[in-house]
């Protein structure tokens, strides 16, 4: 699975893979060696609580990893076509204006001020290659629903 970031985002996570690697594994160790130095293990608390933290991390460390292992760079398009990298506002048939929403369309690890949307998930697919003005048709668990693109701009 190609995972499509932004810059951005794609050096944010390059420097909390290294920072993990790193400083991370270092504090890790240094966590679990001092709980080792309270006796018992079996009913050592802080043992297995930075156990577990380590375990965490580790597990993200691997995330990390395969995100960056098979990554698209992508830049938001110039043209205001909704596209990965994109904040969308959009707004549902029958609506009031005032109940328009954003949505940045991306991946989960972008960070955003809007909710951040799949370009796989039924609404996402939808909106990709829509303009402000289009009105885009999507399956809903519900039936079959229509937004409004008002406006497009990169992140």
């Amino acid at each position: 699975m190609i995972h499509k970031l932004s810059r951005k985002t794609h050096e944010r996570l390059c420097q909390e893979h290294a920072d993990l690697t790193t400083r991370g594994r270092i504090v890790a160790a240094e966590k679990i060696a001092r709980a080792r130095e309270h006796g018992d293990l079996k009913e050592n608390g802080d043992y297995h609580a930075a156990k577990d933290e380590h375990g965490h991390m580790e597990g993200r460390i691997r995330q990390l990893e395969s995100i960056l292992e098979n990554v698209e760079i992508v830049e938001p398009s110039t043209d205001g076509t909704v596209g990965v990298g994109m904040v969308v506002k959009v707004l549902y048939d029958g609506d009031d204006e005032s109940m328009a929403e954003s949505y940045l369309i991306g991946h989960i690890e972008e960070i955003s001020d809007s909710s951040v949307m799949s370009p796989t998930s039924p609404l996402g697919s939808a909106l990709l290659g829509a303009k402000p003005g289009d009105v885009v048709e999507y399956a809903a668990p519900n039936g079959k629903l229509k937004v409004k693109v008002l406006e497009t701009q990169p992140q």
